[in-house]
């Protein structure tokens, strides 16, 4: 039953390294990983797509409900098992275009419209199937999954998140400046955590792990420690 099936989230701010500790948590547990972010984003694109104004909710969540969005995971070619998944948004790769700036902006617009993140909830819930679900956003302990089994609220320096997303960037050969990077970060923090529904921010049982220092390896172990204490092996 899918409600006996466990769920451990992971939820935070951009650019806190959420999608690559999840999906290497769910390669560890040998999980199913669902990026919430990405739904967000695919929505945003296909609305782009047939231009829709991303101001008018009612044409948005109307769009959100006929998107047909997949994720192709699988290993890479170099065989990383946690390798960031292809998503097919209305029959075209739209990974590339997924990860741009003005996709995360679109995003982050249309997460404040009641109705869209109404026409999405039950679709998230879909992702939760067996041996179990790794979910993680902005939202998934505290509106998505409020009774997943473990809940990891991770948090960094808007310094820190700015680097690594430019870093991000630079490596798949799109141009992006740094300063600009950080206004945008600080920006989109503001606008998600004012929002009126479903703002950012830690459920109360939720464990918080900043890793402004921390590498990608410990911010996993420490999250696999937790699993461990919560549900042992």
């Amino acid at each position: 039953m899918p409600k006996t099936v466990p769920v451990l989230t992971i939820d935070g701010p951009s650019g806190s390294g959420k999608g690559t500790i999840s999906r290497l948590v769910a390669a560890r547990l040998g999980w199913h990983y669902l990026d919430s972010g990405a739904l967000y984003r695919a929505v945003g694109l296909a609305a782009a797509w047939e231009q829709v104004d991303l101001s008018d909710e009612a044409a948005v969540a109307a769009c959100a409900a006929r998107a047909d969005i997949r994720f192709e995971t699988g290993p890479s070619e170099a065989g990383d098992a946690a390798a960031e998944p292809r998503v097919i948004v209305n029959g075209k790769d739209a990974t590339h275009q997924l990860r741009m700036e003005t996709a995360g902006a679109a995003a982050s617009a249309i997460a404040a419209l009641p109705a869209v993140r109404a026409a999405l909830v039950d679709l998230q819930r879909g992702y939760r199937r067996a041996p179990g679900l790794v979910a993680d956003g902005r939202d998934m302990g505290t509106v998505v999954f409020p009774q997943a089994t473990l809940k990891v609220f991770l948090t960094a320096s808007a310094a820190e998140r700015a680097a690594r997303r430019h870093k991000q960037l630079i490596s798949k050969g799109i141009s992006a400046n740094l300063d600009s990077l950080r206004a945008d970060l600080e920006m989109r923090d503001e606008r998600d955590r004012n929002r009126a529904v479903a703002p950012l921010k830690p459920a109360e049982d939720a464990m918080l792990l900043d890793n402004s220092s921390l590498s990608v390896e410990a911010s996993v172990e420490q999250v696999m420690g937790w699993w461990q204490q919560r549900r042992p092996f």
